[in-house]
């Protein structure tokens, strides 16, 4: 099954100047298909290892969001919480981003090499960048009142993403809309009843993947946003089984 930002709605890219929240992550996602443990380092002297910018951006928000949380002393389930609606972490995703968040708030290095990289590789796109910060203040203010410690947090992150006052004031005021509640009814998704058994729901799940996996079409040289529909596919197939295996305890 594919890793954060492998799945999600909107492969084009959040990275890449897709809607807020459709966040990328295509090379995050190779390992854990392959059965291994995600191969990805969130210590400081790894970025001159990360040359593709979907795992970059992926790496970083992970990062920053950890370490802003750590920054007024525990974390707290609120930021946590805040963390997976603003970058909409899908629940089947949530134990391998999980494993990246704790690692990265538990190393004690800091986060400013991390921003300073997003700054750079981004300076194309300060609109991606002044929405992650909008994201990071809304994790900031997940527990209560913002500390003087998180406030500093962002102003350096604001400095090193190259963002001025007005567009760090327009980040501080921004409200990221709350995941829907709505989800599709999994069974029609997978395009089974409910009724069929455990086996017979799995099969309808693996077919479907095969169908629409983006990787395979990218491969036939189909058009970029045949693929991006893909992608969307592929995540509402991923979200409907996950739901149905907690459902049938699978």
């Amino acid at each position: 099954m594919s890793f954060w930002g492998k799945i999600l709605g909107g492969m084009t890219g959040f990275a890449m100047g897709g809607p807020f929240g459709a966040v990328v992550g295509a090379a995050l996602g190779h390992a854990a298909e392959n059965g291994r443990a995600p191969e990805l380092d969130v210590r400081p002297e790894a970025l001159a290892r990360i040359t593709n910018r979907d795992q970059l951006f992926s790496i970083g928000v992970i990062v920053l969001s950890a370490k802003l949380a750590k920054s007024d002393g525990a974390v707290k389930r609120e930021e946590i919480n805040a963390f997976k609606r603003a970058f909409r972490i899908p629940p089947e995703n949530q134990r391998h981003v999980g494993i990246l968040f704790d690692k990265a708030r538990e190393d004690p290095q800091g986060f400013e090499p991390f921003a300073r990289r997003m700054g750079e590789v981004f300076a194309d796109n300060r609109a991606m960048l002044e929405e992650v910060l909008a994201a990071l203040h809304q994790i900031a203010r997940a527990d209560g009142p913002m500390t003087r410690g998180e406030a500093a947090f962002l102003a350096k992150v604001r400095e090193a993403f190259g963002l001025d006052a007005t567009a760090g004031e327009r980040a501080r005021q921004q409200q990221i809309p709350p995941t829907p509640s709505y989800a599709p009814d999994p069974y029609r998704v997978l395009g089974v009843a409910p009724s069929v058994s455990d086996e017979e729901v799995r099969l309808a799940w693996r077919r479907l993947m095969r169908e629409h996996h983006p990787d395979s079409l990218a491969a036939r040289g189909v058009p970029a946003e045949m693929v991006r529909r893909a992608s969307e596919r592929v995540a509402e197939i991923n979200a409907a089984w996950d739901r149905v295996k907690r459902e049938r305890r699978l």
